[in-house]
Order: C-alpha cells, then sequence, then structure tokens
C-alpha cells in the first residue's frame, strides 16, 4: 500500500489538476485553488506544490504545444496519475472517517 501523504495544499492543488484535465496548466491551477479557497497563492507556491506532488508520483506533465498567445510558447500541463487517484480516494475516506459522528449526542459512557 502507498504510504505517501497529501499535506493540504497539496490535496487542494491534486483535486484542481483532476477537475481541470487537459486545461491543467500551472496558472489555470492557481485561479482555481484561489477561487475556492478564496486564498491568494503565489504562482511559485502552485508551481512548489506541483512539483511536489510530480515527485510523489501523484501528478505527470508534459509541455504543450506552443500557444500562439503565450508568444509562441509551451505550457506544462499537469495530469493526475494512477498514484495520485489512490491517494485521492485514501483522503476521501479518512476525511469521511473523521467526520463520522460529528454532530452526533457523544455517548454517555465518554
Amino acid at each position: 500500500m502507498d504510504e505517501r501523504t497529501l499535506g493540504n495544499l497539496e490535496l487542494t492543488v491534486l483535486l484542481a489538476v483532476g477537475r481541470l484535465g487537459d486545461n491543467a496548466y500551472g496558472l489555470a491551477v492557481r485561479r482555481d485553488v484561489s477561487e475556492r479557497t478564496r486564498r491568494e497563492y503565489s504562482v511559485g507556491a502552485i508551481y512548489t506544490t506541483l512539483q511536489r506532488l510530480e515527485d510523489k508520483g501523484f501528478v505527470t506533465s508534459h509541455a504543450s504545444e506552443p500557444v500562439a498567445k503565450r508568444g509562441g510558447r509551451s505550457r506544462r500541463q499537469f495530469r493526475v496519475s494512477a498514484t495520485g487517484r489512490r491517494a485521492l480516494e485514501r483522503a476521501r475516506r479518512m476525511t469521511a472517517s473523521v467526520w463520522t459522528n460529528f454532530g452526533s449526542p457523544v455517548p454517555e459512557s465518554i
């Protein structure tokens, strides 16, 4: 079983990469993360997190074809790997587990 863990920003960025699909490049990921968290992240923080996710094997990246509106430069596009999908599923299960019975009355024996 793969025990590599995800920090909060890593989880948020990994989810953004999954949501954005073929449009998952640095600035789009930053925009998505900032909108959803209502917090501004620097481009450097997002790229550092993407690199960390790639180092852990949770995402893969490749250079896109040159984009005309970028002056012919390519973008580094990201995709969630199979390992990343497993990590997301583990995070989902753990979150569900820790929320179980929240808000329910606590048994008197505790």
